[in-house]
C-alpha cells in the first residue's frame, strides 16, 4: 500500500494542469475578488473583514479542488482501463486503493491552504494570532476529508465520459452556493436558506468561526459529520457495487 501512496503522490504531483488549479488558481481568485477591498470593509453579519473573509472560503476552495476533482476523475478513468481491475488481483485491499487516493488528495491540498494564507498575510496584511492559524490550516485540512468522500463516491457512480460533467456541476455548485466566491450574505433569503444546508458553507464556517475567535455552530459541525458519513457510506458500497460487476 505504501508502494501505491507513493505512486499516487508522484503522479499528482508531476501534473502540473492540476497542481494549477488546486494550488495556485485559488490564490489568484482570492487576489481577484479581494484586491480592491481595503483592510476595514466588513462582510454584513460576520465582523470580518473581506480579505479576511475570503481567505478562509479560498484555502477551504483550494481543498475542495483538490480532494473532489483529484479523486473523481482519476477513479472513473482508471475503472475505465483496467487498472482498479488489476490492483484487485494483488495482495492490496480495497481500502488501501481508496486511502492512497485520499492520501495523494490530501497531500496536495495541504499546500493551496498554505498558499493562500501567505498570500493573504503578504498582499493584504491579514493578521491572526498564532494559534489560529494552525488551527485554521488543522480545521481545513481535516475538513476537506468530507469532500474527499465525496470524489471517491463519484468517481466510482461515473463511467470515465460522464465524470467529468458530474464533478463539475457538484464542484461548481457547492462552491457558489456555499458561499466560497462570495458571501451568502448577498444571496436572497430562500437561497441563504438553502446554502446553510450545504457541506461547503459548514466548511468554511468552521474557519470563521476561528477566525472570530468563537466555537463552531453544532449546526455546522452536524452537517459535515452526516455529510462525511453519507459520502464515505456511499462510496464504500459504491466500490462493492463495482467489485460485484468485476
Amino acid at each position: 500500500m505504501n508502494s501505491l501512496i507513493k505512486l499516487e503522490l508522484t503522479r499528482a504531483l508531476r501534473n502540473r494542469k492540476f497542481l494549477f488549479f488546486s494550488v495556485i488558481y485559488p490564490s489568484v481568485l482570492f487576489l481577484i475578488i479581494a484586491g480592491n477591498a481595503d483592510g476595514t470593509t466588513k462582510v454584513d453579519g460576520t465582523g470580518l473583514t473581506v480579505p479576511t473573509y475570503m481567505m478562509v472560503s479560498m484555502a477551504s476552495f483550494g481543498a475542495l479542488t483538490a480532494v473532489l476533482m483529484g479523486n473523481s476523475e482519476r477513479i472513473a478513468k482508471e475503472r475505465e482501463a483496467g487498472w482498479v481491475r488489476q490492483l484487485r488481483l494483488t495482495t492490496l485491499p480495497g481500502r488501501g486503493y481508496v486511502l492512497a487516493k485520499t492520501a495523494s488528495a490530501a497531500v496536495v491540498s495541504l499546500p493551496s491552504i498554505v498558499i493562500v494564507f501567505a498570500v493573504a498575510a503578504l498582499a493584504k496584511d491579514v493578521r491572526l494570532d498564532a494559534w489560529q492559524w494552525l488551527a485554521l490550516t488543522g480545521a481545513i485540512w481535516a475538513g476537506s476529508l468530507v469532500f474527499a468522500a465525496l470524489g471517491v463516491a463519484i468517481g466510482y457512480l461515473a463511467s470515465g465520459d460522464a465524470v467529468r460533467p458530474i464533478t463539475m456541476l457538484t464542484y461548481f455548485g457547492l462552491s457558489m452556493l456555499g458561499g466560497l466566491w462570495m458571501p451568502t450574505t448577498t444571496f436572497p433569503d430562500w437561497l441563504q436558506d438553502i446554502a446553510k444546508w450545504l457541506p461547503t458553507h459548514a466548511y468554511a464556517a468552521l474557519g470563521q468561526a476561528i477566525e472570530q475567535s468563537r466555537a463552531p455552530h453544532v449546526q455546522d459541525i452536524a452537517i459535515l459529520v452526516v455529510s462525511f458519513v453519507l459520502f464515505a457510506g456511499g462510496a464504500a458500497w459504491l466500490y462493492r457495487k463495482d467489485t460485484l460487476k468485476a
